[in-house]
């Protein structure tokens, strides 16, 4: 759950959970090796990866010295080792000092190309490790891969297929796949089955939406929010265009909750928590 910060809830002296632990940096390596050889074999044609099998049987039929039986699982796992040695990919202990300046410099809004003053920098630090996030629209990408660098598993909705793509692409160059799902959803009908404890929503991809729709998007995202959860609805984006959707239109779609306003202009984004004692759907008695 989002940790509160003390000015939020004065004289709160609630016990906090203990913290559940991130991944562990040998589940990261192995992800990373895992994911560049898989990016590599589906890159070759079929004629040159079936060349890497039947290299993969010879030195196999050649060290195994009638040992043991060539299974199929020996062959893709020799198969793999052959890759890795093709693409030199680094030891554990190279790929930990260049993982660890890597993964410090993501934690730097300014490496997403936003700044301090974004109004998701403040909740990264609160997050706890494998906190779900929902992140509506693939605009807010930079916000996601921010939150996932902060150990948080974040979940990207959009309704573009390319978009969704292209995400998932960015976050395998960033080694965060691990931490980042991506899916096209239609807005308004059916939505995958979560609990976050933080939605990010990126207006302008609401925008094309009918009020219905609209409706029904963010009645289900608050439904399925933790009590004590929060809602970051980001500022619009800069257009030279007439904005069909700015932030403070979703304003009234919060009622009952506890709404802070951005100080620089209307336009600039707010944020919704919701009330710890509302009662949540049946799907908190999963939690």
């Amino acid at each position: 759950m989002l940790n509160s910060l003390p000015s939020e809830r004065p004289g709160h002296r609630g016990v906090v959970a203990a913290r559940r632990p991130p991944r562990s940096l040998k589940q990261e390596y192995q992800e990373f090796i895992l994911q560049r050889i898989e990016e590599y074999k589906n890159g070759l044609p079929r004629e040159e990866l079936l060349e890497i099998g039947d290299e993969a049987v010879r030195e196999l039929q050649a060290t195994a010295q009638e040992q043991y039986l060539l299974t199929e699982v020996l062959l893709l796992e020799h198969v793999d080792r052959l890759i890795a040695r093709r693409l030199r990919l680094p030891s554990f202990h190279r790929w930990r000092q260049k993982h660890r300046a890597l993964r410090e410099a993501q934690r730097e809004p300014t490496h997403w190309g936003l700044d301090h003053a974004h109004p998701i920098v403040p909740w990264a630090p609160r997050l706890e490790p494998g906190d779900l996030v929902t992140v509506i629209g693939a605009a807010a990408l930079p916000e996601a891969l921010f939150l996932a660098a902060h150990d948080a598993q974040v979940f990207l909705v959009d309704q573009d297929l390319g978009a969704v793509e292209a995400a998932e692409g960015r976050a395998v160059t960033e080694q965060l796949a691990g931490a980042f799902q991506a899916l096209v959803i239609h807005y308004g009908s059916w939505f995958p089955d979560l609990s976050p404890a933080l939605v990010v929503i990126e207006p302008g991809s609401l925008a094309d939406l009918g009020a219905r729709n609209r409706a029904a998007l963010l009645a289900e995202l608050q439904a399925r929010t933790r009590s004590g959860g929060v809602h970051v609805v980001l500022p619009a984006a800069a257009s030279r265009e007439v904005i069909p959707l700015a932030p403070e239109a979703l304003q009234t779609f919060y009622r009952g909750w506890q709404v802070q306003r951005s100080r620089r202009s209307k336009r600039s984004g707010f944020t919704a928590t919701k009330p710890p004692r509302q009662l949540d759907t049946a799907l908190n008695v999963s939690d």
